[in-house]
């Protein structure tokens, strides 16, 4: 496996040599930049033209990840050539989130065969019901079959998302790449950092990604008592303000949701996964060090995940942090990239983006949908 990396600045020159060399149909292109680039495609087409062969996956950002850098306005690009993996690239489209169950079902089963070791999944950001998509990919795979990824992003802006579908930026779908063979090694790590605060409330009212009340109360209206002045910045400041749910007061499972709308005549928040009637949901806030440590964390299980590698092995990481983190550590932020570059193999090539979504599985078996987490993704061959 040969992996290389670089990061376009705007307005920059830039040499297409490096990518052109990796360039084959055993090769992977992972593209990840600023959400504008759809209008104006012109540094991705330039990037594309140098790899005619490759399968090419990516999306808008919130922020791009290059090493132990983080920029806006710039076009991230990994190229992977394995040896002995084949590789299948598919998409589906999510021009609603109704749409999210069947493109998760649809995806899955393109891809699905004895051989499949593994799966990257890039989706729009705002269209989507990642819950529904998680769903569907689970009840096709089985829990056989790791799968990561992650939603695109748009900054705090929250208008506009798009992927890589057919060689071009569009927005409304979800893409996704199987990695076959056995020579391919996939680890994955996930965990937050933030801490719960306040009274666990009791989901009465909500369908599908909409939440309408919580212990009978409107939600919105519960909500911005907690947040105070801030609910004037709804919904970018809900990412600083983020809920953890769970089935029941005992379950030790607990994934947590961003908002992405508010909506003030129902009185409801739309959220980038689903918040079931009859699960418990608790406001939780930023703990900067446990942010920080969270990232550590997450590399931690991937390296112990991807199972013996030789050291000497390329290794590429993918890494997508939601963007309420970034909000929140702020000048802080490169420090959690730091942090996952400090625990992976020696030499380890890190790219990424902040997402908002992250698809990951919460251990091992089926992936979930997770907000606020610093999720990995590694990949070598052996």
């Amino acid at each position: 496996m040969h992996v290389t990396t670089t990061c376009i600045q705007s307005g920059s020159s830039w040499s297409s040599a490096s990518l052109s060399a990796l360039d084959s149909n055993a090769t992977l292109l992972l593209l990840f930049g600023a959400s504008h680039l759809i209008d104006t495609p012109d540094r991705i087409r330039q990037v594309l033209e140098a790899c005619p062969r490759s399968h090419v996956m990516g999306c808008s950002t919130a922020g791009e990840i290059h090493g132990h850098e983080i920029s806006d306005d710039t076009l991230v690009i990994a190229a992977v050539r394995f040896d002995k993996t084949r590789l299948c690239t598919t998409h589906a489209a999510v021009h609603t989130p109704k749409d999210s169950y069947a493109a998760g079902r649809a995806i899955a089963e393109q891809l699905k065969q004895p051989s499949l070791r593994g799966v990257l999944v890039l989706s729009d950001g705002l269209n989507v019901n990642g819950s529904e998509l998680v769903k569907g990919l689970n009840d096709t795979f089985g829990g056989t079959v790791v799968v990561t990824g992650g939603l695109a992003g748009d900054g705090t802006d929250f208008k506009r998302t798009w992927v890589i579908k057919d060689r071009t930026a569009q927005s409304g779908y979800v893409t996704a790449i199987g990695f076959y063979g056995d020579h391919v090694r996939l680890g994955h790590g996930s965990k937050g950092g933030w801490d719960k605060f306040g009274p666990e409330r009791l989901i009465t009212k909500s369908t599908g990604n909409i939440l309408y009340e919580l212990d009978g109360r409107p939600a919105l209206q519960l909500y911005k008592e907690y947040l105070g002045d801030r609910a004037a910045g709804l919904p970018a400041t809900g990412l600083l303000f983020p809920l953890a749910i769970r089935t029941s007061t005992s379950d030790g499972k607990v994934l947590v949701r961003t908002i992405l709308a508010v909506d003030e005549a129902s009185q409801s928040m739309t959220f980038a996964g689903d918040m079931p009637e009859g699960f418990y949901a608790q406001l939780m806030r930023a703990n900067f060090d446990r942010l920080i440590q969270g990232a550590s964390e997450a590399a931690t299980l991937t390296v112990t995940d991807q199972g013996t590698v030789p050291p000497t092995s390329p290794t590429l990481s993918i890494a997508i942090s939601c963007v309420g983190r970034r909000l929140v550590l702020g000048e802080r932020t490169e420090e959690e990239i730091e942090a996952t570059l400090d625990i992976l193999p020696k030499g380890s090539s890190q790219v990424g983006f902040y997402s908002y979504g992250e698809i990951s599985p919460y251990a091992s078996g089926t992936c979930d949908l997770h907000n606020q987490t610093m999720t990995l993704t590694t990949i070598t061959e052996v």
